[in-house]
């Protein structure tokens, strides 16, 4: 899997961002999606995630309520909608896959992608 992330920028706090991780490689709709976040001399960590159906979704407690993630299976495509941007949420963006069941274990995901820049200012 080749996992291409995009949609990062500058955004004032209080604004939104949707971020997007296209997929390519192999079966793409089968397989566990999430994203991981890394601030500048902070460890990497999980946001959120997907199955690969959509029926179940997982969130980081920083962002739940604020942050939703979807896809698109028929566009092999992994959407990420950032709303109500706090300057903590500043961070380069980290999209993976294939977790099997273990969706908030950053370690259990096989394929990442190069990740993008959100930077949210106060």
């Amino acid at each position: 899997v080749q996992l291409q992330a995009s949609g990062g920028g500058l955004v004032q706090a209080g604004g939104s961002l949707r971020l997007s991780c296209a997929a390519s490689g192999r079966a793409f709709s089968r397989t566990g999606m999430g994203w991981f976040r890394q601030a500048p001399g902070k460890e990497r960590e999980f946001v959120a995630a997907i199955s690969w159906s959509g029926a179940m979704t997982y969130y980081a407690d920083a962002v739940k309520g604020r942050f939703t993630i979807s896809r698109d299976n028929a566009k092999n495509t992994v959407y990420l909608q950032m709303n109500s941007l706090k300057p903590e949420d500043t961070a380069v963006y980290y999209c993976a896959a294939d977790p099997g069941s273990w969706y908030r274990e950053m370690s259990r995901y096989s394929f990442w992608g190069q990740g993008t820049l959100v930077t949210v200012s106060s």
